[in-house]
């Protein structure tokens, strides 16, 4: 199971990275849309809902290229869950509300026809993605990450520094 470990890391690391670049590419495009996406939850004011509008696409963006580059693969694992476990209650309290709306999550977002609205799917996924991060939160050490690197530099220094 030890050497399988990092070729999990690697998917994990892949999957939620590429999902979080995504998302926030296809949000960045049209930030007045990414705004009303979150507007449509109805869980904040208006003026905070639109400055996480302009913000979240930057975060998953950065998020993403850090995961798929593997640095911070620690931090961004954990990162990365709590921002899908925000997704699900979001998700979770618009469906319990009865709202109808597209979630938002790969852009466009906003009141959609009620009774097309599809919840489950949106809280599997997202589900699952924390999982990936949590993984990631937990077994940072993955294949062909720059964190790898540092943590080489660093225990080589290290031994130069006993050495003298």
């Amino acid at each position: 199971m030890t050497a399988i470990k990092p070729w999990l890391g690697l998917i994990s690391r892949l999957v939620l990275g590429g999902v979080l670049l995504a998302a926030g590419l296809l949000k960045f495009q049209h930030l007045d849309k990414s705004q009303m996406a979150v507007r449509a939850y109805e869980m904040l004011p208006v003026g905070i809902a639109n400055f996480i509008g302009i913000v979240l696409p930057f975060l998953e963006i950065g998020m993403g290229l850090l995961l798929i580059l593997g640095a911070a693969t620690r931090s961004m694992g954990f990162a990365g869950a709590a921002l899908m476990v925000v997704f699900v209650i979001g998700i979770s309290q618009a469906w319990a509300r009865g709202l109808s709306i597209d979630c938002g999550c790969f852009g466009g977002g906003g009141q959609v026809e009620p009774g097309t609205a599809s919840y489950l799917p949106e809280l599997l996924r997202d589900g699952g993605l924390a999982a990936l991060g949590i993984y990631l939160f937990l077994f940072p050490q993955s294949k062909f990450a720059l964190d790898k690197f540092a943590t080489t530099k660093k225990l080589d220094q290290k031994e130069n520094q006993d050495e003298q």
